[in-house]
């Protein structure tokens, strides 16, 4: 299942369990790994892309060595909200993971790598250390932001 409404995800996980949050990009994918109780997310790694076999391989090591139990993969939309080239490519990531048989959330990530560049220009990070960290810490900060907003529909 692939879906943008975060009430059918979490009909189909509800028991929680680890998540894996992916930031797709061009050139790398950005992970980030939740707790099964869906509290706080942490960077993971950052897989330097190459070909969807390879990349879809890292993955699903990555999901079998962490019992993750659902995908979060940022979905870039445009300002307005519409559909880009990106997001197309996104829609397509996510539909070629389909077969792994987990649920899928696709969630908005508008302004995900501009908040954790701000806050990397905040610590005084060089920009060699941002570049080399700002995937993973996006894909960070969109599985915060769909935790938490799976976990305030709970309340």
């Amino acid at each position: 299942m692939i879906t943008e409404d975060r009430a059918a995800f979490r009909e189909t996980l509800p028991d929680g369990g680890r998540l894996l949050g992916l930031d797709v990009g061009t050139k790398t994918i950005g992970t980030a790994l939740c707790d099964a109780g869906w509290s706080y997310a942490s960077p993971a790694e950052l897989i330097r892309r190459t070909r969807f076999t390879a990349d879809k391989a890292a993955l699903v090591a990555m999901i079998g060595a962490q019992a993750v139990k659902g995908l979060v993969i940022g979905l870039p939309l445009n300002l307005d909200g519409t559909d880009s080239p990106r997001t197309q490519s996104t829609r397509a990531f996510a539909r070629n993971l389909a077969d792994l048989e987990l649920p899928i959330l696709l969630w908005d990530e508008r302004w995900s790598t501009q908040a954790v560049e701000r806050q990397m220009i905040a610590e005084d990070l060089s920009r060699a250390k941002r570049a080399e960290r700002v995937d993973k810490l996006a894909a960070s900060y969109i599985l915060q932001g769909a935790i938490d907003g799976l976990s305030h529909d709970l309340a």
